[in-house]
Order: structure tokens, then C-alpha cells, then sequence
């Protein structure tokens, strides 16, 4: 088998314009329409759009990787880094605080040169422990030749199946060198650049863990640039959590293809497309949240009421119940009573059809 980077005159990746014109610039116009939209909202619901579009972009990209965050943990890390005050922080733990820290670093100063000391910090971030589960790994650094093959394989012990075998690397010094100066001056269209970079960092595979979350944060400061605004409204990371077969199925046919990398960057833009879907699935949200603190104006509200009511408007998992609102407020289950049946008395929480020990209430929100 060979690979993609093996090619004699990699890494010279081309691509068919006249094929991409068109999707390109319809998905161009229609980045500019929302990025329009989003800034014409005001500063609180642009805010909470951010904070939305930033924590999916979070969670995503690591359930890529088969890792779970915590949702709360991801959102408090996000609001305190960037100064918003939503009420209800949690700690985070720091595996969480790495992955947040690498990725607003990411969008917020996208406008800084991506250097290798820079891959090293986001690196460091996302390995604090210096471990990638139980093992040991390199972090800050390319990896190096005691590691063995960087090999992205699947299936059991003994029957395992290798997709894919990134470059030796004694390269990694000078392919690395030459992805980075190409990311700082070379000029195709930004959209067309995020889709190759992402591409072009992830066959090299630099790093002993972590290389498909930092690629995706390369394409999400990539994206950053083209729309010259460090705010975030949608997710490709969600996007491409959503397509996670059709994503792997296509970075595997490339990197065992020739150079013309013209079907990546048609599903990467038409992935691109998709994720603006889910900012207007996130607007819609804010909106519905605005229009609910609009509904309730003037009544009070205590702090375990106002926590609650705000994870049931960000999408609370599950059936809300008073055991589940005792554990969220740190409250006892009388005062969780309390505060529902004081909810229920106002029109604001409703029972729902079930009863018993399956008690469970949802939100009563206002007419569209």
C-alpha cells in the first residue's frame, strides 16, 4: 500500500477549481449571511449564541476521539475564559480546561502566526498528565522513533486492521516546517485552505495522540480568518461528529489516493454547508430561551430556580425530577419539592402525564 505522503511529489496537493467553484461559492455566501445575521443580534443573545456554538465545537471534537466530557464542565470552563457571567459555574477538571484552553486559543487569537511552539502548547494542553489513558506518552514535542509506526488502526487484538501509516519521523521536522510555512503565506481561498490543512496536518499525524482534535482546531482557525471574527456560530466539529463514518471512510481514501484531493475538499465544504444548519438550530435556541426570560420579566425567581430553568433551556438530558433537582442545586429533596411545586403554582414548570416515583416536570414555554 502506498500512502498519499510517499508520493514522489507530495505534499504538492492539487485540487479541480472548475469543480469546486460552484459549491464554494455558495457555501462563501452563505457564511457571510449568517456571520451578517449573528452580528445584527444583540450583545446578550450574540453572547449565548457563541457560548453555544463554542461548547458544542468542544464536546464534539473530542466524542470524536471516543472521549466524553462533561456538558456543564465544558460551558463554566468557556464562560469564565471569556468573561461571561451565566450564573452557576462549575469547576472544571483540566483535562477539560486543556481542550477549552487549545481551542479558544484557536478562534480567539486566530489572527496569530501558527507556529510550532504553538502545536507544543495546544499539545501540553491536551495531555496534562502526560499520559494519553494509561500510557505514556510524548507531549509537546513530535513524536519520535522509540514510539514505533503511527498507525490508525481498528478491530480486536490479533485481527486488527491498519487504515492508515503516517510518514517516519525523522520527517517530522521538515514536513511540519513546510505545513506551517505553506498555512502562513500561501493564499487559496481561506475555506479551500481550512479543508486542505486539515487534511494536510492530520496525514502527517505529528503527535503521539491528539492529532485529529488539534487538526480540527487548525481548520476552525482557518475558518476563524476567512471570516475575520474571532465569534464562533456553528460547529464543524459537531458537523463532522454527525458524518463520523463518511469522515473517516473519506480522510482514508485520500490518504491511500493520488494528490488531487478534489473529493475531500467537495465533502469538507459540503460538511461546511451542513454545520450552518446547526447554527440556525442554535439561534432558534437562543431565541426561544430570550423569549422565555421575556415571558417570566418580573417574577422572582430564587438562585436553584434559575439554575434549573436555565439547564432545562440549554437542552437538559433526560427527565427532570426532584431527585435529579435536589443533585443539581445541592438542595435537599423537601426544599427541591419546594421549589417545583412553587414553579407549578406560576404556569412556568408543568407534571408530566407520568406519575409515581417516575414524577417528572418539563417547562412551560411561551407561544412562538
Amino acid at each position: 500500500m502506498t500512502y498519499i505522503h510517499e508520493l514522489p511529489d507530495w505534499p504538492n496537493l492539487r485540487w479541480c477549481d472548475e469543480q469546486l467553484a460552484q459549491p464554494l461559492a455558495a457555501v462563501r455566501h452563505r457564511q457571510g449571511r449568517l456571520i451578517g445575521h449573528m452580528e445584527a443580534l444583540g450583545f446578550p443573545l450574540r453572547a449565548e449564541a457563541v457560548l453555544r456554538a463554542l461548547t458544542e465545537d468542544v464536546l464534539k471534537s473530542s466524542e470524536i476521539e471516543g472521549e466524553i466530557l462533561d456538558r456543564e464542565q465544558v460551558r463554566s470552563s468557556i464562560a469564565r475564559r471569556l468573561g461571561m457571567d451565566i450564573g452557576g459555574l462549575v469547576q472544571a477538571d483540566r483535562n477539560v480546561e486543556g481542550v477549552v484552553e487549545m481551542m479558544l486559543d484557536a478562534t480567539q487569537n486566530y489572527a496569530q502566526p501558527l507556529t510550532a511552539e504553538r502545536l507544543f502548547g495546544w499539545h501540553a494542553a491536551l495531555f496534562p498528565t502526560g499520559r494519553s489513558g494509561m500510557s505514556r506518552i510524548t507531549v509537546g514535542a513530535w513524536r519520535t522513533a522509540e514510539a514505533g509506526p503511527m498507525q490508525v488502526v481498528s478491530g480486536p487484538i490479533g485481527r486488527e486492521r491498519v487504515h492508515y501509516e503516517a510518514p517516519a519521523s525523522e520527517r517530522l521536522d521538515a514536513d511540519m516546517s513546510r505545513f506551517l510555512d505553506w498555512f502562513e503565506t500561501a493564499a487559496p481561498d481561506p475555506v479551500l485552505k481550512a479543508g486542505v490543512a486539515h487534511l494536510w496536518f492530520v496525514t502527517i499525524h505529528p503527535f503521539d495522540d491528539g492529532n485529529g482534535r488539534i487538526a480540527r482546531a487548525i481548520a476552525d482557525l482557518a475558518l476563524a480568518r476567512a471570516e475575520g471574527t474571532a465569534q464562533r456560530f456553528y460547529s464543524m466539529s459537531a458537523q463532522i461528529r454527525t458524518e463520523r463514518k463518511a469522515y473517516y471512510d473519506m480522510l482514508e481514501s485520500t490518504q491511500k489516493g493520488d494528490l488531487d484531493i478534489t473529493p475531500w475538499l467537495l465533502w469538507f465544504i459540503g460538511c461546511l454547508d451542513r454545520a450552518f444548519d446547526g447554527a440556525e438550530v442554535i439561534l432558534a435556541s437562543v431565541m426561544r430561551k430570550a423569549r422565555f426570560w421575556e415571558s417570566v420579566a418580573g417574577q422572582p425567581l430564587n438562585e436553584r430556580q434559575r439554575k434549573v430553568v436555565n439547564r432545562l433551556l440549554d437542552g437538559f438530558e433526560g427527565k427532570l425530577t426532584n431527585a435529579k433537582w435536589a443533585a443539581i442545586t445541592k438542595a435537599s429533596s423537601d426544599t427541591a419539592l419546594r421549589d417545583i411545586n412553587d414553579l407549578r403554582r406560576r404556569g412556568i414548570l408543568e407534571k408530566e402525564p407520568a406519575g409515581g416515583r417516575s414524577t417528572s416536570y418539563s417547562l412551560v414555554l411561551p407561544e412562538s
